[in-house]
């Protein structure tokens, strides 16, 4: 980001009014860096400033734009100035401008539009959140099977201006239905004279409108695509998703399971945008279900209280215990989480990864369990020695596996896999824990 040493130049000109300067110097900074600087002044003025830019520069600034200062510049542009902007817009951003706009500007800009382009964003909203239709876009270019490779071309340096990327065509019959996709090269090395049928397999990899956009993340990453088709239940071409939406949406993906993660309901807006009674809120729900459940722990405790008595030396090592066995949890639970997002492990592998967990488990717990089996013979003699150490041995081994199955059962009832956060697994641990711990206790200084 090279904003910050723009703006001091960029407050002078702004006070001195010189927009004349101010254009001319705008032109050649990033799109982003515009952006950053029209967040950081009032909007009356930040409107001033982005009547200044080019059409198309225009439009990409607005798309880096948080969304409180396009609601605020939406307001405050004039009917024509909307059209000029969201013209150059891409359809799934103009989808996205007009999901989070409030009702009185929804109507504002849609009245700005065209009617075809009216047509098309009501036709994109009317998809699943977060499917891929909502982020398909219709520009791009398609050429027909019985065309020659020289009029394909031509067409491609007639329309290709106008499409999101020209790196891949498509090809579809009379019927619109798409029969395959050819990168660009493909045309320019092949004979002019050339039918495209002749320089196509009829092998291609599609997307459904209806997918989930996670989805759509995965494919490209898989397939190494810059764009990919995206048809309806009958085949028929409807738009293209291309790499620039995936990588937002997979920003989107990591920041949503990160909040999981953490037991957090995720954000739907940045966390400057997020206000603190909104913050409060999606945090506190987890927490109370959390300090319910952590009751259980409560009771166990409360159970086993003689077993506590009659050896006080236990409770020294409570925390010790029901925390390795947490991290233990968390680790594994992490580990999993990730490989069934990225494809790595699939839910058929269920046996074979409770398998290959289990022998990790036997190994952390044996580690563990005899450095913890030393801390308890000199804090508590042998018989405690014995108990944290068979303890730690038995925890760490069912919290591994908890935290390793965990995610496949959420992923088979429909749950994202992420809410198998640190703090629930770290929860679960504590009870089974202590459930351990004090079972080993009461048996083991019974028979002492």
């Amino acid at each position: 980001m090279i904003s910050h040493l723009l703006k001091p130049e960029f407050d002078e000109l702004i006070e001195k009014k010189d927009w004349i300067t101010l254009k001319e110097s705008m032109q050649d900074v990033p799109a982003v860096d515009v952006a950053e600087l029209i967040e950081g002044i009032d909007s009356k003025v930040g409107v001033v400033v982005f009547r200044l830019l080019k059409k198309q520069k225009a439009a990409e600034v607005f798309t880096h734009l948080s969304n409180a200062k396009e609601v605020e510049l939406l307001d405050l542009l004039s009917k024509q100035q909307l059209q000029e902007v969201l013209s150059n817009l891409e359809p799934d951003d103009r989808v996205a401008i007009l999901e989070e706009l409030p009702g009185h500007l929804t109507q504002k800009v849609l009245g700005s539009l065209g009617p075809e382009e009216q047509l098309e964003v009501k036709k994109m909203l009317g998809y699943p959140p977060e499917s891929v239709g909502r982020q398909m876009t219709s520009r791009y270019v398609k050429v027909k099977a019985d065309w020659t490779v020289d009029k394909a071309m031509n067409h491609v340096r007639k329309f290709g201006f106008s499409a999101e990327t020209v790196n891949v065509l498509y090809v579809v019959d009379d019927k619109e239905k798409l029969i395959d996709d050819l990168r660009l090269n493909q045309l320019i090395l092949a004979d002019p004279q050339d039918k495209i049928a002749d320089i196509t397999d009829d092998t291609f990899v599609a997307l459904s409108a209806f997918d989930d956009q996670e989805h759509a993340v995965e494919m490209l990453s898989k397939y190494d695509r810059v764009a990919m088709p995206v048809v309806d239940s009958d085949g028929i071409l409807i738009g293209i998703v291309t790499i620039d939406d995936i990588i937002d949406i997979a920003q989107e993906e990591a920041t949503e399971d990160f909040h999981k993660g953490a037991a957090v309901a995720p954000l739907k807006k940045t966390y400057r945008e997020t206000s603190i009674l909104s913050l409060f809120s999606k945090r506190v729900s987890w927490l109370l279900i959390l300090v319910i459940v952590n009751l259980l722990s409560s009771g166990v405790i409360e159970y086993y209280e003689e077993v506590l008595a009659s050896a006080i030396a236990l409770a020294f090592f409570i925390p010790l215990l029901i925390d390795s066995g947490g991290n233990t949890g968390a680790q594994s639970a992490t580990i999993m989480v990730r490989a069934i997002a990225i494809g790595d492990v699939k839910l058929s592998h269920w046996i074979r990864t409770a398998g290959k967990e289990i022998f990790v488990g036997i190994m952390l717990g044996l580690a563990m369990g005899l450095a913890s089996g030393v801390l308890g013979l000199f804090r508590g003699g042998w018989e405690i020695g014995l108990v944290v150490g068979l303890s730690m041995v038995c925890i760490v081994l069912v919290a591994n596996l908890i935290g390793a199955l965990l995610p496949f059962i959420l992923t088979r009832v429909n749950i994202d896999p992420a809410v198998a956060s640190s703090p629930l697994i770290t929860t679960i641990a504590d009870v089974t824990g202590l459930l351990i711990y004090f079972s080993i206790a009461a048996a083991i200084l019974q028979t002492v």
